[in-house]
């Protein structure tokens, strides 16, 4: 018996939409051999995975976006920037869902409408070899830490630009810049904008901004000797860790102190100690008295963490990779993490997630 052509007709137009409705599964959204290289959370389940996959004898990029705390995973358009093969961190720092940046350092690419088309941001001026270390958005303006290196002698400088322009140029700001045979900075966003920028690790110089407009110099997070890593504000107050050089007191270990300020710009005090082991790789607080150090050493990860203000310590270890920690971060409600590893390290790579603070870490898994 025939089927009427206009009930075949209608079948296969349900078959077609069924087919759009079924939601897709991780083999279909996950490239086979996907090692993920760098994560950024705009929120406790809303986060973007950038991550690399091998293809026609080389590494092709694949960006995935959950909202679901990593439950279910959708693919959004990776941006054309390689794999580079010098283990250069590429960086993925995602500002709402649809604002992104990714950088391996010395290139930079940015969407605005989702990971639908990637444009390159210019660093006016400035020469190689250097690193881009840290790029943020906030208060309508993005804001970098570019570090130049020659001879000896370099420099660490804040570049900024208005967000949103057709064209991003990033431009030097006049008077945040630092020069020596080691220089070195960082920058934080969430509750106001902070800028630390030392060299030799003789005295910082830290400014504070509430709009990204206006800055106030203020007494630096750390003693002369110590290199600051800045946190976000959390609930108005302000954590900082005040750290050594790599090696000391002994080779593998940084000496490290946490630092609290109870408002943006006011004087930092002593919480307590950190743990020792391991050479700095990140830090990150998600609450006035909740935060994290990652660090690497001997082959091993380290995730320090404090719930009370820097008076008690655990130390969750990753053995597997030892390679590097990176992308330390809590976007909320206790909800943390960090990146283990690199794509073509011999390890692999691995994203890990915490909801209790840091007290204990799990693998995300992508298929």
């Amino acid at each position: 018996m025939r089927t009427p052509r206009r009930c075949a007709l209608l079948v296969s137009v349900f078959a077609l939409l069924a087919a759009f409705a079924s939601p897709a599964t991780a083999g279909t959204v996950v490239p086979p051999g996907f090692q993920p290289a760098s994560t950024s959370w705009t929120g406790p389940d809303t986060g973007y995975v950038l991550g690399y996959w091998p293809c026609a004898k080389s590494w092709c990029p694949a960006l995935l976006g959950t909202t679901d705390a990593g439950r279910h995973w959708r693919r959004l358009g990776a941006p054309p920037v390689p794999l580079p093969d010098n283990h250069n961190h590429v960086a993925l720092r995602a500002f709402g869902d649809r604002v992104a940046y990714v950088s391996d350092g010395v290139h930079v690419r940015t969407t605005r409408d989702g990971g639908k088309t990637w444009q390159p941001v210019v660093l006016a001026g400035a020469r190689e070899p250097y690193y881009l270390s840290k790029i943020a958005e906030t208060g309508g303006r993005v804001f970098a830490l570019l570090t130049t290196y020659g001879e000896g002698r370099g420099s660490t400088r804040l570049y900024s630009a208005t967000a949103g322009s057709p064209v991003l140029v990033l431009v030097p700001v006049p008077g945040f810049a630092v020069t020596g045979s080691l220089t070195y900075g960082d920058l934080a966003v969430g509750g106001g904008l902070q800028i630390a920028l030392g060299a030799d690790y003789g005295t910082e110089q830290y400014w504070t901004s509430r709009d990204g407009a206006r800055f106030t110099p203020a007494d630096p997070p750390c003693p002369e000797g110590a290199v600051a890593s800045l946190a976000g504000v959390r609930e108005r107050q302000v954590v900082a860790l005040c750290s050594s050089g790599p090696g000391s007191p002994r080779p593998g270990s940084t000496e490290r102190l946490l630092r609290h300020a109870p408002q943006l710009g006011a004087r930092f005090d002593d919480d307590g100690a950190a743990p020792f082991a391991g050479i700095n790789q990140g830090f990150a607080a998600a609450s006035p008295t909740s935060a994290a150090v990652a660090a690497v050493g001997g082959g091993v990860g380290f995730l320090h963490t404090t719930a009370d203000g820097g008076r008690t310590w655990t130390t969750f270890e990753l053995p597997d990779r030892g390679f590097a920690l990176t992308d330390l971060d809590f976007p909320g409600r206790g909800t943390g993490v960090v990146v283990d590893g690199q794509p073509d390290a011999e390890g692999g790579s691995a994203v890990y997630r915490t909801t209790d603070g840091g007290r204990s870490w799990r693998e995300l898994r992508f298929g």
